[in-house]
């Protein structure tokens, strides 16, 4: 397996966030810096793309401060994503940064497509999905191993609104109002944040 779509459904659908776990950084707001992929190859395509399930924040984010989203496949409806083709190899280090883990220490893609989910461990982004295949390649993404019901539901910041927002306008080329309304209406943002409000901090 030479080729895999890494698909991101929170901060990653952000093209220049995710480049700084491709090629290393910190990004506008992050609390941190990712030391980047083995191979920092650009993703060679990017595709609007819809999951099965709903995104909820929960937890929180040591980067960005308040709830971090995570993605339950069983809650009803489909959750917008942004599908990034990169190298098996990229996936791996993708995964590994988010785990906590370095680059070159990170799951084998192959461990979520035979059986479709693969947990790895206990943590927030250790559990591997196989969301089905595009163009005759396997859509991988991580989450949680726990559901959206198991876990207490916690407000994002700001900071992590703003650059997830930004990645759906681009990857889905919604409006602020669309994506403003979407944001707000998910478990841990609901009550803690108003449509109105993402708007405002979509637009700062």
């Amino acid at each position: 397996m030479d080729l895999v779509w890494y698909v991101s459904y929170g901060a990653n659908t952000d093209a220049a966030r995710l480049d700084c776990y491709v090629r290393g950084g910190a990004p506008g707001g992050g609390a941190r810096a990712n030391p980047g992929c083995r191979d920092r190859t650009p993703p060679r395509a990017d595709r609007p793309v819809w999951l099965p399930g709903g995104v909820y924040f929960g937890l929180e984010s040591p980067m960005w401060g308040g709830g971090l989203a995570m993605l339950d496949p069983d809650l009803p409806g489909a959750a917008p994503a942004r599908a990034y083709l990169v190298g098996a190899g990229q996936f791996s280090d993708i995964a590994a940064q988010e785990m906590y883990r370095s680059p070159g220490r990170g799951p084998d893609p192959a461990e979520a497509v035979g059986g479709g989910r693969a947990v790895l461990g206990e943590g927030r982004y250790e559990t591997l999905l196989h969301c089905g295949d595009m163009d005759g390649l396997p859509m991988l993404t991580f989450t949680a191993h726990w559901s959206s019901r198991e876990v207490e539901h916690t407000p994002p910041s700001a900071g992590y609104l703003r650059v997830i927002g930004a990645g759906l306008e681009a990857a889905h080329r919604w409006g602020p109002v669309r994506t403003a309304a979407y944001l707000a209406s998910r478990p841990g943002a609901a009550g803690g944040w108003s449509a109105e409000q993402v708007r405002s901090v979509l637009a700062g």
